[in-house]
């Protein structure tokens, strides 16, 4: 594993940023792969503040390629294919990480990807208990805010950085409404503004509340440092 070169499937979300942190310790990590969708309901892929994730890439100092696509079900696929296509031959990549925790329908789709390419698939989070991978952010002093809240009673949590406090009310409301307190399920987005691997702390200067078309809010940011 220690000479295995890898890309990672980079969203700028906790998820995929412990993925990351993951990949770094264990494999040799070459690049990120930037999935940017203009479908808000994509099946497949993180939006919220898709934009600002090559600004991410750059803190964390590793090298990246942004795909584009429309985030139509199952024609992203192609798109995700082609990216992963690219990272093989340019860096000569051997396997993929994903931040993927408990979802059987990305997980399956990325991993017949790579047996198609010849190649391996990693989920280093998956099955993990979902509120030991926010204390998880916690003790490797990760910063990351809410920026996308989708399920009851959740609007509450928008914009505030995962805490203490967060995760207590998460084991909460895990029992009461029976939601994945990591948001596994859809009820939240997160955007990570400083890892253990960032080269520098990103601080977000300005930003807007937005309803979406479903009920939900979304943290815009117009301007990040």
């Amino acid at each position: 594993m220690n000479k295995l070169r890898t890309a990672v499937l980079f969203s700028g979300g906790k998820d995929s940023g412990l993925a990351l942190a993951y990949a770094l310790e264990h494999t040799i990590v070459k690049c990120l792969i930037i999935m940017q969708s203009s479908n808000s309901e994509s099946y497949m892929f993180h939006t919220p503040n898709i934009k600002w994730v090559d600004m991410q890439a750059k803190a964390c100092g590793i090298s990246y390629i942004i795909q584009k696509t429309d985030g139509k079900k199952e024609d992203e696929l192609k798109d995700l294919e082609l990216a992963i296509k690219k990272v093989k031959q340019k860096y000569k990549v051997q396997a993929i990480v994903t931040g993927a925790i408990e979802s059987i329908y990305q997980a399956s789709r990325i991993q017949t990807i790579t047996n198609k390419l010849k190649m391996e698939c990693f989920n280093p989070l998956w099955q993990k208990d979902q509120i030991q991978l926010l204390e998880e952010l916690l003790k490797k002093r990760y910063d990351v805010v809410i920026v996308g809240t989708f399920g009851y009673g959740l609007n509450k949590f928008i914009g505030r950085h995962i805490d203490d406090k967060f995760v207590e009310e998460m084991k909460l409301l895990r029992d009461k409404l029976k939601i994945n307190p990591a948001g596994e399920g859809g009820e939240y987005e997160s955007f990570v503004l400083f890892a253990p691997f960032y080269k520098k702390r990103l601080t977000i200067r300005e930003s807007r509340l937005v309803k979406d078309d479903s009920g939900g809010i979304v943290l815009q940011i117009e301007k990040l440092e």
